[in-house]
């Protein structure tokens, strides 16, 4: 029984899935919208909106905190630069996921998860 466990382990140790997670964090963040399985998007969507969260109160300590994520300087300066004054009148809610069917090749729904404008 899983009782009381949070999050989805998704098959890897604790830190390929702290990697995996940093990675699609960053890279949803350069791209505003990237293509993974539906698994993936789900456990990564808390992860990005805490950080949108953080670069809204957008002072020294949220920068920190954010970097321990988003390890890429340009990608961490547009998070606190243009995606906090994007959705700082917005209170919640920064990502959407729209479902884009099944992949070829092992069948794994697939998803397009996205920051919304």
């Amino acid at each position: 029984m899983r009782h009381r466990v949070a999050g989805k382990r998704l098959g890897r140790s604790s830190a390929h899935r702290k990697a995996l997670f940093r990675n699609l964090v960053t890279e949803l963040f350069r791209h505003e919208q990237i293509r993974t399985t539906e698994a993936k998007a789900k456990a990564i969507r808390p992860q990005a909106e805490h950080l949108i969260t953080l670069a809204r109160r957008g002072d020294l300590h949220s920068r920190r905190l954010a970097a321990r994520d988003v390890q890429d300087q340009e990608v961490l300066q547009k998070l606190f630069d243009e995606l906090a004054e994007r959705y700082e009148d917005r209170e919640g809610g920064y990502t959407r996921i729209y479902k884009l069917g099944p992949r070829k090749g092992d069948a794994a729904p697939v998803v397009l998860i996205s920051l919304v404008e």
